[in-house]
């Protein structure tokens, strides 16, 4: 791979740099955070994101999301109805004393996307055992699934004991993770994403409203969900399980589409129901409090010159495709790297407008976007001399970008 690397410096001139800095960035107090635009792929805050908790509630995100898959390969239907076990009754449901329910009545039948609601709308720990049994036959078997899933979709550090998120089998996951996981939702099955927002549902003759704590609390929140790990109120003071260090309270995942644009959220560590609502909604404001789009590159405009083996000429202009926008901190003084990689030298013939590679803009945290590059004219395959003395220079000295 030939990296071509430029340092640009995005400025905007301050009187006092060093306090607007420190004034116009996001501020929580949640021991971990995670906030995300998926259209670029640009990480806007971070803050310990990579921290271990239990999911606890938002288990069932994952279980959506498992079942949202096995529709969509076929293995499960809308339609299709599945049994209500005495287990999953008594385990989730109304006499398992355990929170949230459907209502599920034993040995009923329930057609998927019935259950698909009573998990996403009322939160159902029965809906969540009654889809897992109908999948894979058992909790264990549709928890490895959930696992296997995780580590497709990239959940690095994220593994799941039960389909509800109860703490007998925890389940272990991350704030990164949980941004991915509702990337993949939005992105894989965008057309189903909408039953997190569906207001109110009525099963068994029994009316419940949505149960997801940050509906309605966040200004354009459309999904996904939150949690609670049972060790909390035990551990309310450190935010942390002191024995093993993995981090426990409330955690939220929470997805807001403003004016045209999306972001994802996820907090970790809060101390109660009010504190995760109060971060979260800190952390989704802060994509528009403290973030602006910045243009870097226009539509067909030359990013840089790419080196041409065995054509008519040696090198050739690689433009951006589409107008480059980054999301970048407002009113600082910024600096910012730019990194154009491509497959070099690139062999001629070469067509324009052929995918050439990418743009990647740099920030502190790594690549904070990336676009593709395209050739930028037409470049015919040089003269035998010509590539015979290409070849030799590559032989002799190597390409240098």
């Amino acid at each position: 791979m030939l990296s071509v690397i430029f340092a640009i410096l995005l400025a905007i001139p301050l009187a006092n740099a060093d306090k607007a800095r420190a004034a116009e960035t996001i501020v929580t107090k949640a021991p971990s955070a995670f906030l995300y635009e998926p259209a670029s792929g640009t990480i806007l805050f971070a803050k310990d994101p990579d921290r271990v908790f239990a999911p606890a509630g938002l288990a069932k995100v994952m279980t959506a999301a498992t079942v949202f898959a096995a529709l969509k390969d076929g293995e499960l239907r809308p339609g299709q109805t599945c049994k209500v076990s005495e287990h999953a009754w008594r385990t989730g449901g109304a006499p398992s004393g355990r929170g949230a329910t459907m209502f599920a009545a034993i040995k009923s039948e329930i057609a998927v996307e019935d259950l698909l609601k009573g998990l996403l709308v009322h939160n159902g720990n029965d809906a969540a055992i009654v889809l897992a049994e109908c999948l894979d036959g058992s909790e264990a078997a549709f928890a490895d699934r959930m696992t296997a899933l995780a580590a497709k979709i990239g959940m690095k550090n994220s593994r799941f004991g039960n389909p509800t998120g109860y703490p007998e089998i925890p389940g272990r996951t991350t704030v990164r993770d949980q941004a991915l996981l509702a990337e993949y939702i939005l992105e894989t099955h965008g057309d189903l994403y909408p039953m997190f927002a569906i207001p109110e549902f009525t099963w068994n003759k029994i009316f419940q409203r949505n149960k997801n704590p940050l509906l309605g609390e966040i200004r354009n929140l459309d999904g996904l969900g939150g949690g609670n790990d049972t060790q909390a109120a035990t551990q309310a003071d450190t935010g942390a399980d002191t024995q093993t260090g993995i981090l426990t309270g409330y955690s939220g995942l929470g997805s807001v589409d403003r004016d045209g644009r999306r972001v994802i959220a996820a907090v970790a560590g809060l101390t109660s129901d009010k504190h995760r609502l109060q971060t979260l909604k800190e952390v989704i404001e802060g994509a528009w409090d403290y973030f602006t789009l910045k243009t870097l590159f226009t539509a067909g405009e030359t990013v840089a010159t790419g080196r041409v083996f065995g054509g008519d000429q040696g090198s050739v202009p690689l433009i951006s495709k589409a107008d480059v926008d980054v999301l970048l901190p407002r009113g600082t003084t910024l600096d910012y790297r730019i990194r154009v990689v491509y497959q070099g030298p690139l062999d001629a013939p070469l067509q324009k407008g052929a995918r050439a590679g990418e743009v990647r803009v740099i920030g502190k945290d790594g690549i904070v976007y990336r676009a593709p590059l395209m050739v930028g004219a037409d470049i015919a395959e040089g003269t035998l001399f010509g590539r015979a003395v290409d070849g030799l220079q590559e032989l002799l000295f190597g390409w240098i970008g």
